[in-house]
């Protein structure tokens, strides 16, 4: 009688199920790390911003009349697209021109999450879905949030 040498079916499927669980929890990990560095980098660029506007502005005394466009033409801004989050993003004036705020529009979750919480130093306050407490639980489950970070 021949000796036949080889892997059963099952011992086979059990392999590939393996290598299935290791690709999904690969590709899982993956896109965390991707919203992370997003995240991170958004954070930089909304530091950024905060900074040239306030250097640009401050030495008039007031805030009135910056926006995205205004920045973009006086240098502040390379383009218009959003740091993260949706494209009508906006920065704008209180009303008594002492202050600004960078205003962030279609945040998923997590991307609400992340800004509730880290609250940045160069911000005075968050609102978080017009909302003054920075906190997570007032993050929408869906991706309409919005986040406003209010530099005087």
């Amino acid at each position: 009688m021949k000796q036949q040498s080889g892997r059963s079916l099952i011992e086979v499927i059990g392999v590939m199920a393996i290598a299935g669980l290791m690709t999904v929890s690969a590709l899982g990990v993956y896109n965390m790390l991707r919203k992370n560095q997003a995240r991170t980098i958004a954070d930089a660029e909304l530091e950024q911003i905060a900074q040239d506007t306030k250097m640009l502005l401050e030495m008039r005394g007031s805030y009135e009349g910056v926006s995205v466009d205004y920045l973009i033409k006086a240098g502040a801004l390379q383009s218009d697209a959003a740091p993260i989050g949706g494209d009508a993003w906006s920065v704008v004036s209180s009303a008594d021109g002492k202050s600004f705020s960078i205003n962030l529009v279609d945040l998923t979750t997590g991307e609400c999450d992340y800004f509730a919480t880290s609250k940045p130093k160069w911000a005075t306050a968050i609102l978080v879905n017009g909302f003054e407490t920075g906190l997570t639980e007032n993050c929408f489950d869906s991706d309409t949030n919005q986040i406003s970070f209010i530099v005087e």
